[in-house]
């Protein structure tokens, strides 16, 4: 193991044996540390110091926080407990996004459900400005009866997707055939809650029920571990010397590959690479070995 990471791992306090997906234990600091509120600061509640906070949704507008800074690479995590109970109709979005008309981003929403129906995971990727590359999941547990862990590792080799540890997507640096990975624009973190009842449950047939506002998404552990850089930088000055640059953060490891497997086998519901009917040229990232 890089001596580089060795010395992250420490400062983190870390273990030296955490698996190639990230931190074991990220290190979680106020919400103020890192991050503003970006609209509606009234619709956010601290509780606990600012460790952990509420964002509100009603029929007059929903809320949402970014971070203080632009980060190229590195690894983000948020815990959060989804709206519970009739959720239909609103989306908790967790995402990265560069601010350009050629943007970049890398998102995590949570779609509402209707009581006793499961929440929908969909995640996305834009580069340079293109998206249309959506991925489904139900997710294995109840995410509104506890925190749960939702991170992004993102170096120059992979874009990976966790929840709890667990890899539920991964979308590899594809430049070799055509197609734009993000490299060069800094990314902020945001986070927001909203009313998305034309599109998000069931496709737009279940709309929000208002008589069950305000709806409440909880977030605590704040974690940021990236370089961070200027909107106008191209590179970081430190790349290739952080942890998520070495060598077993370049690809997924066996168990992991496992894992991933095991999300799209039992809990993928829509996959952008298969859909035929929309797009009907297979994309080419999508032909990378085991990537499908």
């Amino acid at each position: 193991m890089a001596s580089s990471l060795l010395v992250c791992i420490c400062v983190l306090g870390l273990s030296s044996v955490a698996m190639a997906a990230s931190p074991r234990k990220p290190i979680d600091v106020p919400f103020q540390r890192n991050y503003v509120p970006t609209w509606a600061n009234d619709h956010i509640k601290y509780i606990n110091g600012g460790n952990e906070i509420t964002l509100s949704l009603d029929k007059y507008t929903g809320t949402g926080f970014q971070s203080k800074g632009s980060y190229l690479f590195g690894h983000f995590s948020m815990q959060i407990k989804m709206v519970p109970g009739d959720s239909a109709g609103t989306v908790t979005a967790f995402y990265l996004s560069s601010q350009n008309s050629e943007h970049d981003e890398i998102d995590f929403e949570f779609l509402g459900n209707r009581t006793g129906q499961p929440y929908i995971l969909q995640t996305n990727v834009f580069t340079g400005g293109k998206g249309n590359r959506e991925q489904r999941i139900y997710l294995w547990f109840d995410p509104t009866k506890a925190y749960h862990s939702y991170s992004v590792l993102w170096n120059m080799y992979q874009i990976v997707f966790f929840v709890d540890d667990v890899p539920i997507r991964v979308f590899k640096n594809s430049k070799d055939l055509g197609v734009r990975f993000p490299f060069n624009q800094p990314m902020k973190i945001y986070s927001s809650l909203w009313n998305a009842d034309d599109w998000a449950t069931r496709g737009g047939l279940e709309k929000t029920n208002w008589a069950n506002a305000p709806f409440i998404a909880t977030y605590k552990g704040f974690h940021i571990d990236g370089c961070e850089a200027s909107v106008e930088a191209k590179f970081c000055a430190t790349q290739g010397k952080r942890w998520w640059d070495q060598r077993e953060f370049q690809d997924l490891d066996g168990v992991q590959y496992r894992r991933l497997n095991w999300v799209r086998q039992k809990y993928t519901i829509y996959n952008y690479c298969t859909d035929r009917a929309r797009i009907a040229t297979m994309p080419p990232e999508c032909k990378r070995d085991r990537d499908v």
